[in-house]
């Protein structure tokens, strides 16, 4: 844990908050215990929420923020937290609205930016089956395109996969349907068209 590295995360999630109109930025931390990195954490992204008016900081000790993430997930609008915390902040989210297969996921670097699923499950009882709920790998991609600054692309795939899964026709088996996932993307596809 590094005051630089603390730094550059803290204004990634101010930035993404003002450019997605949101006005709260909590940091998740364990600093009662790990007093000296996670306390780092806490006060740098307090320090840099200085810098951003009309954008509220908090914080919160990830034991907490995970209870509250199931009792209340409304209160939260943009959580910054190191590597750990967001790993298991990201899967309590995801069993909360479905499953592995729904949450979209991106890792920026200084360098280089990955887009996958944003919850680590392997899924090795379904490999090769076609089963897969490929929402998550496809709304990833939709985050690639913005990234790229592929807007108006990245919207209309967004807005074809919510359209497949609200109609709720084509449903893979973990959001209670019995599409494979051939089925499902085809779905999205004929949105498209």
């Amino acid at each position: 844990m590094t005051r630089f590295k603390s730094e550059r995360i803290a204004k990634f999630a101010f930035d993404f908050a003002e450019k997605n109109n949101r006005k709260l930025v909590t940091a998740i931390h364990k600093a009662n215990i790990m007093k000296l990195g996670d306390g780092l954490f806490r006060q740098t992204v307090k320090d840099v929420g200085q810098d951003y008016s009309g954008i509220e900081v908090n914080d919160l000790i990830v034991d907490n923020a995970s209870m509250q993430a199931v009792a209340k997930p409304q209160q939260f609008d943009v959580l910054v937290t190191p590597n750990l915390y967001g790993s298991i902040l990201s899967n309590i989210g995801a069993a909360l609205i479905g499953g592995p297969g729904l949450v979209p996921g991106a890792n920026f670097g200084r360098e280089y930016a990955v887009f996958e699923p944003g919850c680590r499950h392997v899924g090795l009882d379904i490999k090769g089956k076609n089963t897969a709920n490929p929402t998550a790998m496809i709304l990833s991609a939709a985050m690639m395109l913005r990234h790229l600054g592929l807007n108006e692309q990245a919207d209309k795939i967004s807005k074809a996969t919510y359209d497949v899964i609200e109609e709720g026709k084509v449903r893979t088996r973990d959001i209670g349907g019995s599409a494979s996932t051939t089925e499902f993307t085809d779905a999205i596809i004929e949105k498209l068209a």
